[in-house]
């Protein structure tokens, strides 16, 4: 036997996978963008429809450190969805 023949019947065949991505991993990507749109959704309003008057409900809390935190978090979310493995 040729050592070329001995080497490709040595070689394991692994089925092909047709997608870069599993479900379980589109799973946690809609979960990424369902929490980034709540972070977009608790940083707006809070504007005035008159421009002379300002408004202070520009500066909540809600609007200046958690609605980003939140899209941070959406965004990890987003990287862990497309950095996870297969398990095999």
């Amino acid at each position: 036997m040729p050592a070329k023949e001995f080497l490709m019947a040595k070689k394991e065949i692994k089925p092909v996978q047709d997608f870069a991505f599993t479900k379980d991993n589109y799973r946690w990507m809609l979960i990424g963008v369902a929490v980034l749109l709540l972070g977009f959704i608790l940083m707006s309003g809070g504007g005035s429809d008159d421009p002379k008057v300002f408004n202070p409900d520009i500066f909540s809390f809600r609007r200046i450190v958690l609605a980003p935190i939140v899209v941070i978090a959406g965004f990890l979310i987003e990287v862990y969805a497309i950095m996870k493995k297969v398990k095999e």
